[in-house]
């Protein structure tokens, strides 16, 4: 019979930094593979004789104390006569099935169309006030902190800025958190703060965003469904004179661009970052181009362009009499 693979996940070495523990993963594992061989009608014994792997690896498998490798996975998966990643990943409702099925057939912009729709239909867009929290996406240079502080002592909700609340949430900078749990790491204080913010403002609230949390697509998908997001664009041209005049080129240059200066392959760089997001940032909830518009103006742009602010319960607008 054969014995564990040399390759495997070593699943034991797995880092506790906020993601399921490595002991409960196993334990999930050994029941997976121990309710398929029930379902199969398959007695230990037959599963070792069929995957050629010992009864005793797999009872130890079976009981979450295996340190499973690949191969083993895979002759414990043909021996079900399943896919291994039917042992790895959780069995979907079948009209949840059904309906993933029909998705898989459509391109990214009918998935963009399906997912409206399916908001619109079952109030799934607006739950617990999500038109009422604002969210704006963009690169910087764009006016997301000057307009979103504007919009928000306007409508007098708080306004936050994400970066701020991912250091708030993980109790240190910006810069320390990526140097200690690098982005893995980074992209969960960042999933962490988002969801705080919601269940802390459902009354209203104007948020700023990173740069980049369109291009990491769970964590963009949460928040679409928290916020109603606008993405206020302008020009390269004008994104580059906006930040050059904020004295701050992050994140448009860095080694050689930072000692030529704000040059021309710098602003080539930033062309390609626009480019490689701008189908994402398309996904906002509505789009306001700043492009040689006043910060007057552009304040008016993005008032027209999000919902109508009604004070909740949490937050009081002042009227005059």
């Amino acid at each position: 019979m054969k014995t564990p693979s040399v390759l495997n996940f070593n699943m034991n070495a797995m880092p506790v930094t906020g993601e399921p523990d490595a002991s409960s993963t196993l334990v999930e594992l050994g029941a997976r593979v121990r309710a398929w061989r029930a379902r199969r009608g398959m007695t230990r014994k037959a599963l070792a004789a069929d995957s050629g792997l010992s009864e005793r690896f797999l009872a130890d498998v079976e009981s979450g104390r295996g340190n499973v490798s690949i191969n083993s996975l895979e002759s414990i998966a043909c021996a079900l006569n399943i896919a291994m990643l039917e042992l790895l990943h959780d069995a979907p409702r079948p009209a949840l099935a059904r309906a993933h099925a029909l998705l898989g057939r459509l391109d990214d912009a009918q998935l963009d169309q399906a997912y409206a729709l399916l908001g619109a239909t079952f109030g799934l867009g607006d739950v617990l006030g999500r038109e009422q929290r604002i969210a704006l996406i963009g690169l910087r240079g764009a006016g997301k902190s000057t307009l979103g502080a504007q919009l928000a002592a306007q409508r007098s909700v708080p306004f936050v800025e994400l970066d701020r609340e991912i250091e708030r949430e993980a109790g240190t900078s910006m810069n320390e958190i990526l140097l200690l749990h690098g982005q893995a790491g980074y992209r969960r204080y960042e999933r962490r703060a988002l969801l705080r913010i919601a269940q802390e403002h459902a009354g209203g609230v104007v948020m700023t965003t990173g740069g980049s949390i369109v291009s990491e697509r769970d964590t963009f998908e949460l928040l679409q469904s928290h916020f109603y997001c606008a993405w206020l664009k302008t020009s390269p041209e004008e994104h580059m004179g906006r930040v050059v005049a904020q004295g701050d080129m992050r994140p448009f240059m860095s080694g050689d661009h930072a000692s030529r200066g704000a040059g021309s392959e710098a602003l080539e760089d930033l062309r390609r970052i626009l480019a490689s997001r701008e189908a994402l940032y398309a996904r906002a909830d509505a789009v306001v181009d700043t492009t040689a518009r006043t910060v007057k103006q552009s304040l008016k742009d993005l008032e027209r362009a999000v919902p109508a602010f009604v004070a909740g319960p949490q937050t009081k607008k002042e009227t005059t009499p």
